[in-house]
């Protein structure tokens, strides 16, 4: 019997949130599914923070990962912006909370050297490595689910020491 392991990473915001599923066996990485959930822009922000955790809820529901990561929130000049974007990043985590998945939390500095090797990569860079690692994703991609791939590749490096640390604490 295979032993894979379904993670679905996630790069928060309030405008796009992109998603993106890879199967893990071993050492090896597959990629499943990936997308971008846009609200509209016109709505409440309560509203379009429901908008978020629907599409992901719904993305969940359909694709069924066993695991999810999230990239940390980049904390901005304007306090505002920085504020709202915990919001949607909220609305992301609680989705897959709700569903009964443990949800591991990345520094976008750790996603990007993980992925790329340079803690200050670009989304370009980003994109391209996706599209190298995961060769059977969409050319076409945004780069929020680009950025939510990485997060799931980081989450696949990551999580059996991440298991270890929290048995041994």
């Amino acid at each position: 019997m295979k032993n894979i392991v379904r993670i679905l990473g996630l790069d928060p915001g309030l405008r796009r949130l992109g998603w993106g599923l890879i199967d893990v066996e071993g050492a090896r990485l597959s990629w499943v599914a990936h997308g971008v959930i846009e609200p509209p822009t016109d709505l409440d922000l309560a509203v379009r923070l429901l908008h978020l955790f629907d599409g992901l809820s719904a993305v969940i529901a359909e694709w069924t990962p066993d695991e999810a990561a999230i990239e940390e929130t980049f904390v901005n000049m304007n306090p505002a912006s920085t504020l709202k974007l915990g919001h949607a990043r909220a609305a992301a985590m609680l989705a897959p909370a709700k569903a009964g998945l443990p949800v591991a939390e990345y520094a976008a500095l750790d996603v990007k050297k993980s992925v790329v090797g340079a803690g200050k990569a670009d989304k370009e860079q980003v994109l391209f490595m996706i599209k190298r690692l995961l060769p059977k994703a969409d050319a076409a991609m945004k780069a929020d689910a680009a950025d939510a791939l990485a997060c799931a590749i980081t989450h696949a490096h990551k999580r059996k020491m991440n298991t270890l640390k929290r048995l041994l604490a």
